[in-house]
């Protein structure tokens, strides 16, 4: 549930860039999880991809396929591996298979049987 509402805070966000990541954290929180308050580790996932962006793009991007780029992916696939990659790399208590699970949950939740595939094989060599 706290990643599902991190990828769909991150997802708005994208959408509308004026937005505030509070605003649309505390939206999500109430709105599609019926909570009151938004939980600590969906706001610090959330804070966490917006401030290290450049690096796990940079991330991402060494770890793609040569046919790949990042601007190739959909915004759903590269939200999730965003989402994945900071977990892996910058959150020390969040073991990196667990990170893996819950990104191709997300792709299932959210994308396809490709998307997932393709997920599965970027964060691989990421780790």
């Amino acid at each position: 549930m706290v990643r599902q509402g991190a990828f769909q805070v991150l997802f708005a966000l994208q959408s509308n860039l004026d937005a505030d990541p509070d605003t649309v954290c505390q939206q999500i929180a109430v709105d599609e999880f019926d909570l009151e308050i938004v939980p600590e580790y969906m706001r610090t996932l959330v804070q966490g991809v917006l401030i290290h962006q450049s690096e796990i793009d940079a991330l991402l991007a060494e770890h793609l396929s040569s046919k790949w780029s990042l601007d190739r992916l959909s915004k759903t696939d590269l939200l999730i591996l965003r989402l994945a990659t900071y977990e892996i790399k910058f959150e020390s208590e969040t073991p990196d298979k667990v990170a893996l699970n819950e990104a191709l949950e997300l792709a299932k939740a959210f994308s396809d049987d490709k998307s997932r595939r393709f997920i599965n094989g970027v964060l691989s060599n990421l780790l």
